[in-house]
Parts: C-alpha cells; sequence; structure tokens
C-alpha cells in the first residue's frame, strides 16, 4: 500500500513539472490532476474517470498507471460498494415499496380491462346497432307516433355512398298550366357501409345515390332495383322512429 496523492507530487516536483504543462500532455485539466495529488476523489466525476485520470496522470509522470488504479480500487472502490451493500435497511419500507407496487399493477390492469370493454362496445355498437337516424327536412321527428304507411329500406353493403331522399316530383296546376314541381327534401347525406336509413311512406319517394352497385333498397321487403338516375319508390313520408 502507499499514498497515491504523494506519490504522484513527489514524482512531479522531482521532475520540476508545473500543472499547466501536465495539463497540456495529459489532456486532463489541471485542477482534476490537483485533486488527484491531494486525493480529494470525491470531487471527481465517478470512479470510472478517476482511474482514467490516475492511469493518464501516473504514465505521463514515468509511473506505472495501472499500479495506481489497482490501489485506487482497492482503497475506494471496493470498500465504497460493500458500504453501500451494508446500509442499514430502513424497516417496513420494503414492504411499503412492494404494496405501492402492487397496487399500481392492479391499476393498470383495470385500465386495461375498462378499455377492451369500452372498444368492445363501440365495435358491437357500430357492428350490430340499429338504423341511423336520418337528418330529415321539413318532417317533426319529435312526434315519436307510429304512422301507417310502406317501409322503404336504403342500405350501403358494398361501400359508402351519398344519398338524397326526397318526395317524388307531382303534377301541380300554375296559372292554368301544369307543371312538373320536386318534393320536399327529406334526407340527404352520406351512408358508411353496413349503415342504413329506413323511411315509413304514404306517398312516392325519389331515391338518387351516387353509387348504385353500393346499395340496396327494398320496399315493404321486396328489392327494388337502383338505376344511376334514380329510383321512385311507393307511397307525404315520414322517418319511422
Amino acid at each position: 500500500m502507499f499514498d497515491i496523492g504523494s506519490s504522484l507530487r513527489e514524482a512531479r516536483t522531482r521532475q520540476g513539472l508545473a500543472f499547466d504543462e501536465m495539463e497540456q500532455r495529459t489532456k486532463v485539466r489541471a485542477k482534476y490532476l490537483r485533486f488527484l495529488e491531494e486525493e480529494r476523489f470525491d470531487q471527481l466525476p465517478g470512479h470510472t474517470y478517476t482511474k482514467g485520470f490516475l492511469r493518464t496522470y501516473a504514465d505521463a509522470l514515468g509511473l506505472d498507471g495501472e499500479l495506481y488504479v489497482d490501489e485506487y480500487n482497492s482503497r475506494y472502490v471496493g470498500l465504497q460498494d460493500e458500504a453501500q451493500l451494508r446500509l442499514p435497511a430502513h424497516p417496513g419500507r420494503g414492504r411499503e415499496r412492494s404494496r405501492q407496487r402492487s397496487r399500481e399493477s392492479r391499476t393498470v390492469f383495470l385500465a386495461l380491462v375498462a378499455i377492451l370493454l369500452l372498444t368492445a362496445l363501440v365495435i358491437a355498437a357500430w357492428s350490430f346497432g340499429g338504423e341511423d337516424t336520418p337528418r330529415v327536412y321539413g318532417v317533426n321527428e319529435a312526434s315519436g307516433t307510429a304512422q301507417s304507411g310502406s317501409a322503404v329500406v336504403v342500405r350501403a353493403t358494398k361501400g359508402p355512398v351519398y344519398l338524397e331522399v326526397r318526395e317524388a316530383s307531382t303534377n301541380k296546376e300554375e296559372n292554368g298550366k301544369l307543371v312538373l314541381t320536386n318534393g320536399d327534401l327529406l334526407f340527404t347525406g352520406t351512408l358508411e357501409k353496413g349503415r342504413a336509413q329506413r323511411f315509413v311512406t304514404r306517398t312516392p319517394l325519389y331515391i338518387s345515390v351516387t353509387k348504385p352497385r353500393n346499395v340496396v333498397v327494398t320496399y315493404d321487403g321486396h328489392r327494388v332495383p337502383v338505376s344511376a338516375g334514380g329510383v321512385t319508390v311507393g307511397g307525404r313520408a315520414s322517418v319511422a322512429g
């Protein structure tokens, strides 16, 4: 065993070397070299840097750098690690930490279960839910009374489709002349694949879609062919509740 700091200082002063000169030679800051000579290792940035500085400084002074590293390890590193291992345990701290981890695990588990259940409910509602409530213009949605008539259902089966439903055109006499007028607009919007709109009609409806191949139109349960120009179905129209 030997004194690390004093032997380094003795070797430097014997050769008449200053800290500034040793800083240029070792590329280690002069204040760190001074800490090594004064054995102020606690002011150096950790064991790894300290051992690197020791090896470089000792080699630059013509000493055995590995010998200084071994001495530092035996006197400081091993003892410090052992002291940390022998720190007195705080009663109950381990149990409290274990209980906290257990509570956190349960919280995460319950949150995951809630997310999965919510996702399943959303998927089920999307896949098996009832028909959309149509956006109807000129029809009282709040009446809530069932009206007699024939059922017309428009369902998007192969992809999204833009849909427009209005009362069919009617002949009207104006100024002694018979003119063709468009009926009231009942619904307009995009149907996503798998969604449907249902109407109860007592007058004919005119149904226009952008992609006829993507929809199926039924009238009282019977399929009605839809062309690119639209189709007139049945028999004033109300939305089924």
